[in-house]
C-alpha cells in the first residue's frame, strides 16, 4: 500500500460489478423504522483511530473500523495505519472492528477461495490481538466478483461495497451500498445522502479513510466529519455501528 494500487475501473470492471449485483444476493428482510447512519473508516489510518474516534466518542457514539491487519503500522497513501494497541483501545471504547481482508486483497480479481483464505488470516490476526470476531466486511477498493461474494456472505452479516445508495427492505447485504466522505465534494455528497436516508427512513453507511487537516484524496478533515455527525444527530438519526444496525434490524 506504499504505492497507490489501481483497481479495475475499466468498462469491463464496471459491468462486472453491476452484473454481480444480480447474483448471490442476501436481501434485507425488514428495513429500519427510523433513519440510521453508520460512520465507518476503511484501512484504519492512525488519524481515523485517534481523531475520528474522538469526534464520535465525545458525542457518546461509536464507529466501525474495517481493518486489514497486514497494513498495521505501515505507511499507506492515506497515512500510517493503526496498530494492534490502537484497535484494542477502539474496541474497549465500543467501536466495531470489522474485516477488510488481511492483505487488502482486490476481491474483483481474486477467487472465492483466495478471499476466504485472506479473511481467515485476518481473523486469526485479530484474534491474536484479543479482538472480538469480526461480523461485517468491506470489499477493499469496493471491488467484487462472484466467487468472493458467494463465499464471504456465508461468513459475514454484511459485505459492504462502494456504489451509492441507502439500505432498506430488499437491499442486498452481500453488496451493500455506501457513500464516501472523501475529496472536495465529499461533505456535499454525504449531506445529499443523509437527506435521502432521512426522507426514506433508511440506513446510510458513510465511509472515509484518514481524518486530518490535510487529508488524502480518500479522507476528510475533522471539521467535515464533526459537521456530518452533528447534522445526523440533529436530524434524528440513530448513529450506530454496522454491527449494532444489524442487531436492531434482526430484532
Amino acid at each position: 500500500m506504499g504505492e497507490v494500487y489501481t483497481a479495475d475501473r475499466s468498462l469491463a470492471g464496471k459491468l462486472r460489478r453491476r452484473i454481480v449485483r444480480r447474483f448471490h444476493r442476501k436481501p434485507l428482510a425488514k428495513g429500519p423504522d427510523a433513519p440510521m447512519v453508520s460512520f465507518t473508516f476503511d484501512d484504519a489510518p492512525l488519524t481515523s483511530a485517534v481523531a475520528g474516534a474522538a469526534l464520535l466518542e465525545t458525542r457518546g457514539l461509536a464507529g466501525t473500523y474495517y481493518v486489514s491487519a497486514g497494513l498495521a503500522g505501515q505507511d499507506a497513501p492515506m497515512g500510517v495505519c493503526a496498530e494492534a494497541v490502537d484497535y484494542q483501545r477502539l474496541a474497549r471504547a465500543g467501536h466495531e472492528i470489522a474485516c477488510h481482508t488481511y492483505s487488502h486483497l482486490d476481491c474483483g480479481r481474486a477467487s472465492g477461495q483466495a478471499a476466504f483464505d485472506d479473511t481467515s488470516r485476518n481473523a486469526a490476526a485479530l484474534a491474536d490481538w484479543g479482538l472480538p470476531e469480526a461480523q461485517n466486511f468491506a470489499y477493499p477498493y469496493g471491488e467484487v466478483s462472484a466467487g468472493p461474494k458467494k463465499t464471504l456472505i456465508k461468513r459475514f452479516a454484511t459485505l459492504r461495497a462502494l456504489h451509492h445508495g441507502v439500505i432498506e427492505q430488499g437491499t442486498d447485504l452481500a453488496q451493500a451500498p455506501a457513500v464516501g466522505v472523501e475529496g472536495p465534494d465529499g461533505e456535499a455528497v454525504a449531506r445529499k445522502w443523509l437527506a435521502e436516508a432521512k426522507a426514506r427512513k433508511a440506513w446510510l453507511i458513510l465511509y472515509t479513510h484518514d481524518v486530518r487537516p490535510d487529508p488524502s484524496p480518500w479522507g476528510c478533515t475533522p471539521e467535515t466529519l464533526a459537521r456530518l455527525i452533528d447534522t445526523a444527530v440533529a436530524d434524528g438519526f440513530q448513529v450506530v455501528t454496522v454491527r449494532e444496525a444489524m442487531r436492531r434490524l434482526a430484532a
